[in-house]
């Protein structure tokens, strides 16, 4: 059995910050990687991006106080927590296993007061691991949309399906990684390396799953940008020999700037929990790291909900626990095999023994049930009427281990009229890029149409014969990896487009296999209209594709692509390429190429991806969406990249760009890219003028200050260690986490005599006295005169041209200081506007927006400089400009 040292106290040196004396060089097996690139001229964020730097320490871990609108719900979970036994109270902070129950990951379960147990599912598109499910677009595309109504719509709608098969919790959405490097395998799960956007859509989509009464995870929380070397286990099944988790490296300026903006915004909208990730921050695990959760989440951001490990993610008990760690899952500790808990009973035996205060525990607990009251779940609910493990209708209750056969799926279908939603997401995401000569839209009367490429057909083996997709065959619907869901059905191109062209009169062909590049050519020779489909995947660290290991290995096109658009191209002076690609790929040849006369981008539109394209090829839809990233000419104009071999035996990646990532980094080094963030075109035109920028009447800003009341405990219980024996005649599940003991003697029953040394509990952190509340926090999201109004920015968009059609006008501000981006969207708004008919552009400009962060006071501050305001339709068309006053 693993001591308890180990299992409650491992790596608290590094919870302290313990400092590594490793040293290696960056490298990658793949032609034209570039890592570290553009480094940031910022002294601040190269000085605070090195190998080995560490964050100080941050303690006790802020107990809730049920701020705002939490302050019902914290009075509820008090209530029922001061009910709770401590082995009641373990057992909802502890899951029961991997494979034990149900779902993905299950918490105990309160029988005594008929509380079941609480599932926690994927996923960020759909319902996982289970049938009569829909496939929704990607993140990605939902920021393409612009749209806050298209993601509190797609949320609300993936809220009802999670409720309707009994989950409490959907692992989602995505802010993390934010898309610091175009290869990252599960950029697409998130919205945009733009911080706003992300945050809009981010904050739009809790609101809207939690509007279903089911709980969010805001994931994955933070600086997990890559998936090369996220997980020691995943590092040794691929060939790679290192001994932790890779450090995100990344100054306290760029935390705030950049990666920690979408996370506030999650937390002023609400989020019931948050899901630490797998990588250590400044060499310190994620999951067990004092700054970021005790500090920057529950003490600046005033988070009420409570923070749930990434599965496997959590690295120790008493470190963790006293770092901020509330619930562990999916319960297991060091891998899914070994029968071990950090949590659990070792849990139960740190509060008996005085390690873990009795008011931490109780904080946990209130919590974990103030983020289930909060989105109005009900005490007595369905039961869950799935199993994640097996499609059958009957199966085991316990998987893993054979036990308790019954039946298991109710294959209730919760689709509802999903679908129509999920068709027009994919339309209303699709993004122009290149339309020459109006090409496009087609009319279905071309006398002969073929449609060519792998991605426009289907799966031999079926849209789900790819364990959690992890594959590219035939058309991309979804990526892989945890974020997947099974398909319904899939709708592909070919199918789509068909119909269309049958249901016109015109004539229609395919060839769907890239390597049959000459009957490709052939045939295109003979088209009015060849459309040429394309993709280029990703997923997570645990698949392999193709030689890519969760992030990709370049920016270029799959499944032999490229060959054969050439093929197609060179043969028919009309070819139409659409892309399903997870990110960035490399268009620069395609845009030039004179026989390739429409180009539109259309992500992982979900199961109808056919028919949305389909849609926007022959009008039906009017494009409106806008690149949620740049698409650069070359990999090396990006400036950061994926490190693909370890540098160290603990990898260090040094984010020494600062904040400068995507567009912002291509305007700092006046790179110009193939088309840049935020362009899309319509098959109308658009006018901007009359730009007004209003200056509102706002109070100075003022740092918070204030203290915590005293940490609470609720309830009583026993310290005699003769209560928390297993119950008599009770018949234990193998493997399964319980909270109680084997043994009277805490000694023996952690299995080693050292578990309580002073030494490894950090100075602070069992202080439950009133604390200071940081400057800059007060309020969920922060200090709440971040949010106040400062200036109104409005235009007139006119639609100069015969069809109604929908423009995204987008305002970016110059904050003016030396190591600023030269510019940064800081608001849209998605309008429809009739045809020679304008319509106003509005958007609040916040304090928030024009503030800097100060590492030495540790608060915003406005830098006094001249702020320029910028209004146009990409960030790089910015048609209208003025001074903020």
């Amino acid at each position: 059995m693993r001591s308890i040292a180990t299992l409650l106290l491992a790596c608290a040196g590094s919870a302290l910050g313990q400092n590594f004396s490793l040293d290696g060089n960056y490298g990658s097996p793949y032609p034209n990687a570039t890592y570290p690139g553009f480094a940031s001229d910022n002294p601040v964020a190269i000085a605070g991006s090195k190998s080995h730097q560490t964050t100080p320490p941050k303690y006790p871990s802020p107990w809730g106080a049920g701020l705002g609108e939490w302050a019902t719900a914290y009075e509820k979970a008090r209530a029922f927590v001061s009910q709770l036994t401590l082995e009641e109270k373990v057992n909802l902070t502890t899951g029961t296993g991997w494979e034990l129950d149900r779902c993905v990951g299950q918490t105990g379960s309160i029988p005594r007061l008929g509380f079941r147990a609480m599932c926690l599912q994927d996923s960020p598109v759909g319902v996982r691991y289970t049938d009569y499910n829909s496939v929704f677009p990607a993140g990605v595309n939902v920021a393409a949309t612009f749209d806050r109504a298209a993601a509190y719509a797609r949320g609300q709608a993936m809220g009802e399906e999670h409720h309707g098969k009994g989950v409490d919790m959907q692992l989602g959405p995505v802010a993390g990684p934010l898309g610091r490097t175009p290869e990252g395998g599960r950029n697409w799960e998130g919205f945009s390396p733009d911080p706003v956007l992300t945050g809009v859509m981010f904050a739009e989509s809790i609101q809207g799953i939690q509007s279903a009464g089911v709980m969010t995870s805001a994931k994955h929380y933070i600086g997990y940008e890559q998936e090369h070397f996220r997980l020691v286990a995943d590092s040794e099944t691929w060939g790679f020999n290192i001994d932790e988790s890779g450090s995100a490296n990344l100054d306290d300026e760029t935390m705030h700037e950049l990666y920690l903006w979408p996370f506030a915004d999650g937390v002023r909208a609400g989020a019931a929990a948050v899901m630490c990730s797998y990588n250590q921050v400044n060499n310190t695990q994620a999951c067990q790291n004092s700054y970021t959760m005790n500090y920057l989440l529950k003490g600046e951001l005033g988070f009420q909900g409570f923070v749930v490990s990434d599965w496997i993610g959590t690295r120790s008990g008493v470190a963790s626990i006293l770092a901020g760690l509330d619930m562990t899952m999916p319960g297991d500790a060091a891998d899914y095999t070994d029968g071990q808990s950090f949590f659990g009973a070792n849990l139960t035996v740190a509060v008996l023994n005085g390690t873990i205060p009795a008011w931490r525990l109780d904080d946990m607990v209130v919590r974990i049930m103030a983020g289930f009251y909060f989105v109005e779940r009900n005490n007595t609910r369905g039961p869950i009427n799935f199993s994640s493990f097996t499609t059958d209708t009957y199966g085991y209750e316990h998987s893993y281990v054979g036990q308790g056969w019954t039946e298991v799926n109710s294959h209730v279908d919760v689709r509802g009229e999903h679908g129509r939603l999920i068709r027009s997401l994919g339309a209303r995401s699709t993004v122009l890029l290149k339309n020459v000569n109006n090409t496009l839209p087609l009319n279905g009367k071309e006398k002969l149409t073929a449609v060519f490429g792998n991605d426009a057909g289907s799966n031999l083996v079926g849209p789900n014969g790819c364990t959690d997709r992890g594959c590219d065959n035939g058309t991309l619907g979804a990526a892989w990896g945890s974020g997947s869901a099974q398909f319904p059905y899939l709708v592909t191109p070919d199918t789509a487009i068909q119909n269309t062209v049958l249901a016109a009169g015109g004539a229609y062909e395919s060839s769907l296999d890239n390597g049959a590049v000459d009957t490709m050519g052939t045939l295109a020779r003979r088209a009015n209209a060849s459309i040429f489909f394309a993709n280029a995947d990703s997923g997570e660290w645990y698949l392999e594709v193709g030689g890519n290991l969760g992030d990709r290995n370049n920016l270029t096109l799959w499944q032999g692509a490229e060959a054969a658009l050439e093929a197609v191209a060179g043969n028919c002076s009309n070819t139409i390429l659409v892309l399903h690609t997870t990110g960035p790929v490399l268009l620069e040849k395609y845009k030039n190429h004179p026989n390739i006369t429409a180009i539109l981008w259309a992500g992982l539109p979900g199961q109808e991806s056919g028919n949305s394209i389909a849609d926007v090829l022959y009008g039906r839809v009017n494009p409106g969406a806008k690149l949620p990233f740049t698409i650069g000419k070359d990999r090396s104009d990006y400036g950061t990249d994926v490190l693909y071999t370890p540098n160290a035996p603990v990898p260090q990646l040094n984010f020494e760009e600062g904040v400068f990532i995507d567009y912002r980094a291509f305007d700092r080094h006046n790179e110009t890219p193939t088309y840049e963030f935020g362009y899309g075109l319509s098959y109308t035109t658009f006018e901007y003028s009359d730009l007004s920028i209003t200056k509102m009447n706002v109070s100075d800003y003022v740092p918070f200050s204030g203290y915590t009341t005293a940490a609470t405990t609720y309830g009583n219980f026993s310290t005699d260690p003769a209560n928390y024996l297993f119950p008599a005649n009770f018949t234990r599940v193998p493997m399964y986490h319980y909270p109680w003991l084997n043994s009277t003697n805490l000694t023996l029953a952690a299995g080693d005599p050292h578990y309580a040394l002073p030494g490894f509990i950090p100075a602070g952190s069992q202080d439950g006295t009133a604390q200071p509340i940081p400057k800059a926090g007060g309020a969920p999201g922060g200090n709440p005169m971040l949010y106040d109004v400062l200036y109104r920015v409005e235009a007139t968009i006119t639609n100069t041209g015969s069809v109604t059609g929908e423009e995204v006008p987008q305002l970016y501000i110059s904050r003016g200081g030396p190591y600023d981006p030269v510019k940064e969207l800081r608001g849209f708004e998605r309008l429809s506007i009739q045809p020679n008919s304008s319509t106003t552009f509005s958007v609040d400009v916040t304090r928030r927006d024009i503030s800097s962060w100060s590492t030495v006071e540790q608060d915003w501050y406005v830098r006094n400089t001249t702020k320029k305001a910028y209004v146009g339709s990409s960030s790089r068309n910015l048609l209208l400009q003025g001074l903020l006053p």
